[in-house]
């Protein structure tokens, strides 16, 4: 059941982004006060909460496969679907800025998704310099209002 209610809301998103003309929309770190109009309506946050890289640290220089551990405060990580207040799960944003913030984040190379509520993860990047940031999604993929979104931290694979 929460499988079918993540694809329909994933559908959902794909009909109005075909059938609705939209602003492009540039969030680079988005502020709290950030206001994004909502096509969906979006879960509130809890005040303070915060998503963070637990390892590797901003600047490190790695090799395959990445090994990285998210963490949060304020807040407890979930499955997607679970729609217990103050949840989420993780999305790992990798050399990209932040998605439109009124739709459920996109699942692709450059967004993956956390979905069964795991803080960890072994990637594999191509060798060079990389951007990752966390997005926590609520029950549907969709950022919260405001956004808990974690500083971006740059590292190089060799």
């Amino acid at each position: 059941m929460n499988t079918r209610i993540c694809i329909l809301a994933i559908l959902l998103a794909a009909m109005a982004a075909c059938t609705q003309e939209t602003e492009e929309q540039v969030v680079a770190d988005a502020p709290e006060s950030a206001t994004v109009p909502a096509i969906f309506p979006r879960t509130q946050s809890a005040p303070g909460a915060s998503v963070f890289f637990i390892m590797p640290a901003d600047g490190a220089t790695l090799s395959n496969p990445v090994i990285l551990e998210f963490g949060i405060d304020g807040m407890v990580v979930v499955k997607a679907g679970d729609n217990r207040p103050n949840s989420g799960h993780h999305h790992l944003l990798i050399d990209t800025g932040l998605p439109d913030l009124g739709l459920p984040v996109p699942a692709d190379d450059q967004h993956v998704h956390f979905g069964d509520g795991s803080t960890a993860t072994e990637i594999t990047l191509s060798p060079g310099e990389h951007r990752l940031q966390i997005l926590l999604g609520d029950y549907l993929h969709i950022p919260h209002d405001p956004p808990v979104v974690s500083e971006p931290i740059i590292i190089t694979v060799e």
